[in-house]
């Protein structure tokens, strides 16, 4: 199957490439799982493909191995830094339009004009293996400047006057930031620093600003800001104090909990029935609270008391909105 050849070519490449005074054909195949003939017209299509496959005899055997000063045409890459530059592209899909992912999309075009054509086939054939879509996402195509702007002003560190709109209320004002950090989280875009509004800390989705504009007043962060340690007890982008959380998961749910990781801080154990019981020390706010309601009925709060109360309440509203007769 082309698949299998694809993966076990990459695998001899990383093999060579690790082997810095040669391996020999016996112990390739072993490691490839292959026949020495299998072997042989995998290092026959890689030397046809441009990389530059040396052999070197000793005591009756032939060792292999990648040149040491071996890049990519004129970039200086190894096979595994090129994949991972595309692979990287891909995953940046969510940002397309703006700075980020045309900057990566740029330099690889660069990267790959100065591969040879057979060399860049075969790359080419490497990321077509694999595929990274995008989750649910934001647009940031028609905010490119924005983000430009306080990409500029984070450098800088010059504060930023700006319109906000709220995304609870709908209400836009203007406002006056010195803007610490942009951060990407879960699909979005964020900027965080001193609200002179507020004159707090304040994290803003970069999608709801506009007319951003960078003044002469500068500013300094102050040494007492820790990035993670503001965002450590957060279950998503708002900052919160932490508090023991602990929610009950349905059976049919148990794998799915214990296989990703949804804060730092999280501690899965085993309960009655197959269940499983996730434990984290986060903020207890609406990022929380729609995340436990997307699993319905199969996530329950057992701790604290005044969370389960919000989602009790938010589920009694879903119903009521349900029963004969609701608008």
């Amino acid at each position: 199957m082309r698949g299998d050849q694809l993966a076990r070519q990459w695998r001899l490449i990383q093999r060579l490439a690790r082997s810095r005074f040669g391996i020999g054909l016996d112990e390739l195949a072993t490691d490839l799982e292959c026949t020495r003939r299998t072997v042989y017209r995998d290092l026959d299509a890689l030397m046809y493909a441009g990389f530059p496959v040396t052999s070197e005899k000793r005591d009756t055997r032939v060792y292999y191995r990648l040149l040491e000063n071996f890049e990519l045409g004129d970039a200086p890459f190894t096979p595994d830094e090129l994949l991972a530059l595309a692979f990287s592209e891909d995953v940046l899909q969510a940002l397309e339009g703006t700075v980020f992912h045309d900057s990566i999309h740029s330099a690889l075009g660069k990267i790959r004009a100065s591969l040879g054509p057979d060399l860049a086939a075969f790359l080419a054939r490497f990321r077509d293996a694999f595929q990274v879509m995008p989750g649910p996402h934001k647009q940031y195509a028609e905010v490119r400047d924005v983000i430009r702007t306080l990409n500029e002003a984070v450098l800088e560190r010059r504060t930023v006057t700006m319109a906000y709109t709220t995304a609870r209320t709908g209400e836009t004002t203007t406002r006056s930031l010195d803007p610490y950090r942009v951060w990407y989280r879960s699909g979005a875009l964020y900027v965080i620093g001193h609200d002179h509004k507020r004159g707090e800390i304040r994290t803003f989705a970069i999608d709801r600003i506009r007319e951003p504009a960078i003044t002469e007043d500068g500013f300094e962060i102050p040494d007492d800001f820790d990035f993670d340690a503001l965002t450590a007890g957060s279950f998503g982008v708002v900052a919160e104090s932490p508090e023991t959380v602990r929610i009950r998961f349905a059976q049919r749910r148990a794998l799915y909990v214990r296989e990703h990781v949804w804060h730092e801080s999280q501690q899965v154990s085993a309960a009655d029935d197959g269940a499983v019981d996730l434990t984290m020390q986060v903020g207890t706010g609406d990022e929380l609270r729609q995340w436990i309601l997307s699993f319905g009925a199969d996530a329950l709060v057992l701790e604290p008391e005044r969370l389960r109360d919000e989602v009790t309440h938010e589920l009694d509203r879903a119903r009521a909105r349900y029963s004969p007769g609701a608008d």
